[in-house]
């Protein structure tokens, strides 16, 4: 049976263009919560379902576009609810592991699922974190790095701003390259110049920046939305020049982006969504390079807005006239070097 949501997106059908093309989608969830959650909160989190688990992913991703593997990204599902405090996020590890595990040999209709594992380690905890970092790794030898999650909008997440400065966090940073491990920050374009000076301190840890930095209007009814976009490209401009630094394409598809695509019907196509999202993307292929950023679905979020099928064609559209190779490193080649992932 087709849930709501679904039935929404289907009133917008397209084929996939250029249907061979390899992809690794590097930025998509897997979760599972329980029914006894209210519903106020499962919308508020911008979660479209309670349950995002395996064979969702695929009804999405396997009858689309060519997806040959992907990369888990950390969103709270599973932590443990026992135990010391700083371990519990290894539960959404050992939960994602047990669900793909059989996704490695290729028995998901040729879709490596979580060919990579980017979970959660609390970074506070300074060299202790090394212990949290050693359990994800136990579980699955797929585990590629951690996120943190700073975004702030002036009232939540109060620490969020002077995080990336604090000697803890940097005590706890330092340990991510001892274990081969990377960084994936999501938050807002006004908290760049933090993840510049990070970046710039640790410029042999690999950043992931999710999301090209949230270039929205959070926080503030009184900011001008090309205020916005001028405070966020002269931030990206500065972040392009640690080499350390990638770049993921998405999210622009979440509520919280401000474009509403969500209240539409039908819902927007791919020609109109890449018309509305090519700047933003374009600007940060100028500034990085093909070769240090990555499309990526963040699904199920970005389903709000439009179907898997759709937001890839959406990328396709917007790098049509690029080169075979730029288009390799966009779609594939960029995510897989950076996670470690098999060619």
């Amino acid at each position: 049976m087709l849930t709501q949501l679904e039935e929404w997106l289907n009133l917008t059908k397209e084929v996939p263009l250029d249907p061979l093309l390899p992809i690794c989608d590097p930025h998509h969830h897997l979760w599972d919560y329980p029914d006894s959650l209210p519903e106020n909160l499962v919308r508020e989190s911008a979660r479209p379902t309670r349950h995002y688990l395996v064979e969702h992913f695929l009804k999405d991703a396997a009858a689309s576009h060519n997806i040959v593997e992907t990369v888990f990204i950390q969103c709270g599902s599973k932590y443990k609810k026992d135990g010391p405090k700083e371990l519990q996020p290894v539960g959404e590890t050992e939960f994602v592991e047990s669900i793909t595990s059989r996704s490695c040999s290729k028995q998901f209709r040729n879709i490596t699922v979580a060919a990579g594992i980017v979970g959660f380690a609390d970074l506070t905890l300074g060299s202790c974190v090394a212990r949290v970092l050693e359990a994800h790794l136990t579980v699955s030898n797929r585990f590629r790095g951690i996120r943190f999650t700073t975004a702030w909008d002036g009232i939540s997440n109060k620490n969020a701003p002077s995080l990336f400065s604090s000697l803890k966090f940097k005590e706890g940073f330092a340990q991510l390259r001892k274990y081969n491990l990377s960084f994936d920050a999501w938050l807002y374009f006004f908290q760049l110049p933090s993840l510049l000076n990070l970046a710039r301190a640790f410029p042999d840890t690999t950043i992931i920046l999710d999301h090209i930095g949230g270039p929205f209007d959070i926080g503030s009814k009184t900011t001008k939305i090309e205020d916005v976009i001028i405070k966020w490209r002269n931030e990206i401009s500065k972040l392009s020049t640690c080499p350390n630094v990638v770049v993921k394409l998405g999210g622009l598809g979440m509520p919280i982006s401000g474009f509403n695509w969500h209240e539409r019907t039908p819902p927007i196509n791919s020609l109109e969504l890449a018309e509305a999202i090519a700047p933003y993307y374009l600007y940060c292929i100028e500034k990085f390079g093909a070769n240090r950023c990555m499309f990526e679905s963040n699904f199920p979020v970005d389903k709000w807005s439009c179907s898997y099928t759709v937001l890839w064609n959406t990328f396709k559209r917007i790098v049509n006239g690029f080169s075979p190779e730029e288009r390799a490193s966009l779609f594939h080649d960029t995510a897989a070097r950076i996670y470690r992932l098999p060619y």
